[in-house]
């Protein structure tokens, strides 16, 4: 009898129970949008005001309202597809997210900023990104935590399985008023499931912990993933002049390509690949601030 009378107490508080869960849920919808309209406020203001103390104050306000955005529950299935400046990209196997942003200095140099959310399903699990590189005086062969970041607008991730499993990001980080830079990054995680930045994964490379090319600021450089092939595909840079081999801000494509071939877990580089069927150089859909003065944020796409 007390089984029959348990039973239908609990038939009877279910609908109360759904109801209470779709209104939870619906009210963190609702809580995730009115952050999601304020960040897309405070993104345009980082992007489009024309002092760089105020970019810096937008900045700021945009970090706590994001963290707070993050801090509700089921945030991390939140898209936030308003805010156009900043570039949100999930892990394929959806373990995490990681999203960057940048803010210009007045003198062309950009300070980056982003974080990693972890998928928990519950509470949340942040790593904020703290840009070292202006630190690091041979990024290449570093390795860092979150708190020793190489800061870039990533727009691709790979996930490679191996020995150990790690994810490939590609990466933009503008750099100077005369010279961008592009990045392929490595990201794992340690037993302590903490992320690690950097790994010696590139043959061919004399052992680099991650892949970092510098070019004029007036050209743009192909820098893309083909899944199809497990390539990575980017363009060779050569200088203009034997006079300029030693000034790296003043290198460009030379209609020549190289990559880097995944076997075995590990990234083959190969010279001179045969790119008749050119990739389209937007594919990561970035342009450079400095080239394009865009004030609607919905069409703004970045770097280049």
């Amino acid at each position: 009898m007390k089984k029959i009378v348990f039973i239908c107490l609990i038939l009877c508080a279910m609908p109360f129970m759904l109801l209470a869960q779709h209104s939870y849920e619906s009210g963190g919808q609702t809580q995730l949008k009115m952050y999601e309209d304020s960040l897309s406020r405070l993104g345009k203001q980082i992007i489009n005001n024309t002092e760089e103390m105020d970019r810096k104050n937008a900045n700021y306000q945009f970090i706590k309202t994001l963290v707070s955005a993050l801090k509700i529950s089921n945030s991390f299935l939140y898209t936030f597809d308003s805010v156009k400046t900043v570039r949100i990209i999930n892990s394929p196997d959806n373990r995490f997210r990681i999203i960057t942003w940048f803010v210009r200095n007045d003198d062309e140099s950009y300070r980056f900023y982003g974080a990693i959310q972890m998928n928990t399903g519950g509470k949340l699990k942040l790593y904020p990104l703290n840009d070292y590189s202006p630190m690091m005086q041979a990024p290449q062969d570093s390795v860092g935590d979150n708190t020793k970041w190489f800061g870039a607008q990533y727009y691709d991730m790979i996930r490679v399985n191996g020995e150990k499993q790690y994810y490939v990001l590609l990466g933009w980080k503008g750099y100077t008023d005369k010279a961008t830079k592009k990045v392929i990054e490595v990201l794992s995680f340690n037993r302590n499931n903490q992320p690690v930045f950097g790994a010696s994964v590139f043959d061919g490379s004399k052992n680099k912990k991650r892949i970092v090319f510098e070019y004029t600021r007036q050209a743009s450089m192909l820098l893309k993933y083909e899944p199809e092939k497990d390539l990575i595909v980017f363009d060779h840079l050569s200088p203009p002049s034997d006079k300029l081999k030693n000034s790296p801000e003043s290198f460009g494509p030379d209609l020549s390509y190289d990559g880097y071939k995944l076997e075995n877990g590990r990234w083959k580089f190969l010279e001179d690949l045969d790119m008749r069927n050119k990739p389209d150089t937007k594919t990561d859909g970035i342009i450079d601030p400095k080239k394009q003065a865009i004030k609607d944020l919905s069409q703004y796409n970045y770097n280049n």
